[in-house]
């Protein structure tokens, strides 16, 4: 049988759903084992993978059997214990990262771990603060310093309210004509905003829980959306950590804007901006030039790599 091309858009456990050129969804296994090159990933293949597919029948579906160079992809780690890693998705042009300063509240560590993973293939993120419409003069004074600190690095942040229908228009405007993996937490308001977006989606969405502040899990795959021919949406599940892939401890440090603008001033070109003498990024932190969250967050982050290796 002859190969076709395919778009995979839709993951659910060993099954991968296929668009086809005729605009049909085959749903498909895949035939052997691929390897991704560099990664121990639990998931061979992702939502957003170029693939060449042969069906077998109507009841079957088909078989993938060969998929295209990847650009880029999003990852989040399999588990705690592993340093295995899950493929979220493929061949990006941007990610909007969900967050929300109240029920549940995002910690700037996850965020960063985010940015972190996004800066290492070079995708722009848009940083959406949601739930503006509960905040009290605590959030309100917190975000006021978040758009300030992650502004001045470089990304574009927008305060939304979905509840209130504020920023719909403007996110309208920054996904059209493009792929855009939506992200966060549990709870930010993925799936609403997604419903707000395209109301013939109807996906589902879940309060808040009362007992521990945090969202529940509504969407457990990653799919894309197809808004428009050419304006496609990737809903992504709930993720607690985001994993880091061929970065070494020594150029971790590229990876926050920021803090390798500094680098520059460091008296070794390998400072690790610890406790070496005369380094540029500690006396930028200590002169509030850099957040020192962002600063904490790439020491933990350094952390992880010592933690392989006990």
């Amino acid at each position: 049988m002859n190969l076709e091309e395919g778009l995979v858009i839709k993951t659910t456990g060993s099954w991968y759903y296929v668009k086809s050129a005729d605009e049909k969804v085959i749903p498909c296994k895949i035939r052997g084992t691929f390897r991704i090159k560099g990664i121990r990933a639990t998931n061979p293949v992702a939502v957003g993978d170029k693939v060449k597919f042969r069906r077998i029948s109507d009841q079957d579906g088909g078989v993938i059997e060969k998929i295209s160079e990847r650009k880029n992809y999003i990852i989040r780690k399999a588990s705690n214990l592993s340093f295995e890693y899950q493929l979220i998705a493929c061949n990006i042009d941007q990610a909007v990262l969900m967050v929300s300063l109240v029920q549940p509240k995002t910690f700037l560590e996850f965020i960063d771990r985010f940015l972190v993973s996004a800066e290492a293939f070079r995708i722009p993120v848009i940083i959406l603060f949601n739930k503006t419409d509960v905040y009290q003069e605590k959030e309100n004074k917190e975000l006021e310093n978040l758009l300030l600190t992650y502004g001045d690095i470089g990304y574009q942040c927008l305060p939304i309210s979905l509840k209130k229908g504020l920023g719909i228009d403007l996110i309208r405007d920054i996904i059209q004509s493009k792929v855009t993996v939506i992200a966060g937490n549990s709870g930010v308001g993925k799936s609403t905003l997604l419903n707000t977006l395209d109301p013939s989606l109807q996906l589902k969405t879940n309060d808040i829980s009362v007992s521990n502040k945090s969202g529940r899990h509504t969407t457990t795959y990653a799919e894309m959306h197809f808004l428009d021919s050419e304006t496609m949406v990737v809903d992504t599940p709930g993720i607690k950590g985001y994993g880091m892939v061929n970065i070494s401890k020594d150029e971790l440090f590229h990876f926050f804007p920021e803090i390798f603008e500094a680098s520059k001033d460091c008296k070794f070109n390998n400072c690790l901006h610890l406790n070496e003498p005369d380094c540029a990024v500690r006396k930028a932190v200590e002169n509030e030039v850099i957040s020192l969250s962002r600063y904490q967050s790439y020491i933990n982050l350094l952390g992880d790599f010592d933690s392989k290796y006990r």
